[in-house]
């Protein structure tokens, strides 16, 4: 896995991952499966889009995608990584590993390699690296579907160890609120403000914060405002997100939201502006549905106990299902991930790249 090592050690934040495609482009060409990129660098911002490639196959069966993304989570610049005695694979300490995804990616590309250099009788693949992806899975939703073959998908971006996989994921939705008061002098007429900071407590202190019921959350994760110890506020933004295995549920919590708001500040004098966006809808691949019943069979021939769970973390995959592509997420022995103690296992890497030539061949 000696392609995994060297893609961890290449910086790759989000809107910033040209280095990580150039390397996956050289790594990719020999296989015969040139990718091609696409403008969502662009259209987001950074300076690298999507790539995408496709591979035809031998076995008369139909195109299967697999995917990856390109970018990493901060701290994620001047990476050291570390292999141990014992096999497990972390970074210094100051920074991420990265296996969050270069394990997909180096597994995908383990795969592909161990099907040539054996002359295995494969399906037809696609490939998808996209960027973004831990920005709510921007690079994804810019890429153009009417390109992709596949109808059903494996996206290796799932923590634990291999075996496991994700069917179900939330809704995830990130609000804005900007409370606007009206500043005075704190000492001498706090009377004649408007206290924005105020306003936005009570409607925090009236909503239920963490579980909301058993598919529903809600969080308040930053609260901003004011400009002086003596001035009484006039603005505070607080920001938050709402997820559910519900699309609709996750829609009328965000009003909730919106309507607390409303409330606290009218009572005050105060007014709200409130806007919300979708970073990834709700979707589930049903436990019977062909792509997870490959992924059972594949398992099963290799002394692997599959998991098929449910997951509140969004990916690629629900921008897949959005598009009419049926998928489950896979582990790749990726563990603590978004953390400085992010890890992973030589050994679970080899068995994450076993899994994968198992679907890629799979006649079924």
């Amino acid at each position: 896995m000696r392609e995994f090592l060297r893609f961890t050690s290449i910086d790759s934040p989000s809107y910033g991952e040209r280095a990580m495609a150039e390397s996956i482009r050289r790594s990719f060409d020999p296989l015969g499966l040139l990718l091609s990129e696409d403008d969502a660098g662009e259209k987001l911002g950074g300076n690298c889009g999507n790539l995408y490639g496709f591979l035809d196959g031998d076995l008369r069966a139909e195109p299967l995608l697999f995917s990856a993304h390109m970018d990493t989570v901060e701290p994620c610049r001047g990476k050291c990584v570390v292999v141990r005695q014992d096999g497990r694979i972390t970074s210094g300490g100051d920074t991420v590993l990265g296996a969050d995804d270069c394990a997909g990616i180096a597994v995908i590309l383990e795969a592909l390699r161990t099907i040539q250099e054996n002359g295995l009788r494969h399906r037809p693949i696609e490939v998808l690296f996209t960027v973004s992806e831990e920005n709510y899975c921007q690079g994804a939703a810019c890429f153009d579907f009417s390109k992709l073959r596949s109808k059903q998908a494996y996206v290796l971006d799932l923590a634990g160890p291999v075996g496991g996989a994700a069917c179900r994921a939330p809704t995830v939705l990130s609000f804005t609120v900007t409370v606007r008061g009206k500043s005075s002098h704190a000492g001498f007429e706090p009377e004649k403000g408007i206290h924005a900071i105020a306003a936005a407590a009570r409607a925090i202190g009236a909503l239920p914060m963490g579980h909301v019921d058993g598919q529903t959350t809600l969080n308040i994760g930053t609260i901003n405002g004011g400009i002086a110890t003596n001035i009484v506020p006039d603005r505070c933004v607080v920001t938050g997100e709402v997820r559910s295995f519900s699309h609709e549920k996750a829609l009328e919590l965000a009003e909730e939201v919106k309507q607390e708001f409303g409330r606290a500040a009218e009572a005050s004098g105060a007014g709200i502006d409130f806007s919300v966006r979708c970073g990834c809808r709700a979707y589930e691949t049903p436990l019977s549905h062909p792509v997870a019943q490959r992924f059972r069979r594949a398992c099963d021939g290799l002394g692997l106990t599959p998991e098929v769970q449910s997951t509140f973390g969004g990916s690629d995959n629900n921008v897949f299902s959005e598009h009419g592509v049926a998928g489950l997420v896979l582990a790749t022995a990726m563990n603590d991930c978004h953390s400085c103690g992010e890890y992973t296992d030589l050994r679970e890497l080899s068995r994450a790249a076993e899994l994968t030539i198992s679907l890629m061949t799979s006649e079924t």
